[in-house]
């Protein structure tokens, strides 16, 4: 079956504490956060098949009932492996601002080692998305699917620090690369956002410099409660962050974002070069991320609505003139 959407990244159990919540074992990971965001957009009406298909693994202790809120959400799990182990856990602190996690233990575990296997029916969707995980395993899933129209990836400091000749093969393959403001100046050296993006695409700052060859020909930025800024084949687009008045976890909010920009895109071609159709993307990316802090762990995308959003989608774009 073939899938519109293909979205490789981490699933796992999260324990989470914020100034105002606490949980364990809660259902988190970039491609369940991502793919729940991505299957908002995309579900597919009754009686058919799902769009978007996961690639990940998960160890012996994943519920049936997790499973069964992925695949009711719209998603098709034949990538995702059931290893012998444990599924991937994390523990996060948010400080009293909201605006920075503290990760206090992060085990891998079945993912570790984990070597993804594609089903051949998905080589050619309309967008890959290498959400936030191991280089190792976006490299593996962007070479079984070559025919993609869209190739995006997202990562965090840790692997910029730990596996960035591997990163920098990986971004070196896509079309698109999203990252926070601080780890696109990690990535360069730089200390203005600006240089470090040019400095990115040219190829100078990943690891053998531009003679190893470009970066990705096209850069997201996410600045947190500043917006985003995006440098795009069609042009800059900057736009600013929905004011969220009373986030309780952030857990999880950028791999939102992702998830609805890049699905919003399905279905339409040269995307990257038509500034109307990247512009509306990032409102409902900026709209759909801004939910995922009003709830622990993904409670806050899981409830969402239909009128809830597009009233809320339609005061943003009030509020930035569009």
């Amino acid at each position: 079956m073939m899938m519109e959407m293909v979205i490789v990244g981490t699933i796992s159990y999260d324990d989470i504490e914020t100034p105002s919540e606490k949980a364990s074992s809660v259902l988190g990971g970039s491609a369940t956060h991502s793919g729940l965001a991505s299957s908002f957009h995309l579900r597919p009406p009754p009686g058919h098949p799902p769009r978007i298909g996961v690639v990940s693994a998960v160890g012996e202790d994943f519920s049936t009932y997790h499973q069964m809120v992925l695949e009711d959400a719209g998603m098709n799990l034949a990538g995702v492996a059931l290893r012998e182990g444990e599924t991937s856990t994390r523990s996060l602190r948010f400080t009293q601002s909201m605006g920075r996690s503290e990760i206090i233990n992060t085990d891998m575990n079945v993912l570790e080692e984990f070597i993804p296997v594609l089903p051949k029916a998905w080589a050619a969707p309309d967008v890959l998305l290498c959400a936030n995980s191991k280089p190792s395993m976006q490299i593996e899933v962007l070479k079984q699917c070559p025919d993609a129209k869209i190739n995006a990836l997202d990562t965090n400091k840790i692997w910029i620090e730990e596996e960035f000749e591997a990163l920098s093969r990986a971004m070196r393959m896509v079309d698109v690369v999203v990252l926070e403001e601080e780890e696109a100046n990690a990535i360069s050296g730089e200390k203005v956002l600006t240089q470090s993006i040019s400095s990115i695409i040219s190829g100078e700052a990943l690891h053998g410099g531009s003679a190893a060859g470009p970066g990705p020909r096209s850069i997201i930025v996410k600045r947190g409660s500043s917006g985003i800024l995006a440098y795009l084949p069609c042009g800059t687009i900057a736009l600013p962050s929905y004011p969220t008045e009373n986030p309780i976890d952030p857990t999880g909010r950028g791999d939102t974002f992702v998830g609805a920009l890049f699905s919003s895109l399905v279905g339409h071609d040269g995307s990257l070069n038509d500034a109307e159709v990247m512009r509306k993307a990032m409102v409902h990316a900026t709209v759909t991320s801004s939910y995922c802090a009003e709830g622990i762990g993904t409670k806050g995308i899981r409830s969402l609505g239909r009128g809830k959003y597009h009233a809320r989608a339609d005061r943003y774009r009030r509020i930035v003139g569009i």
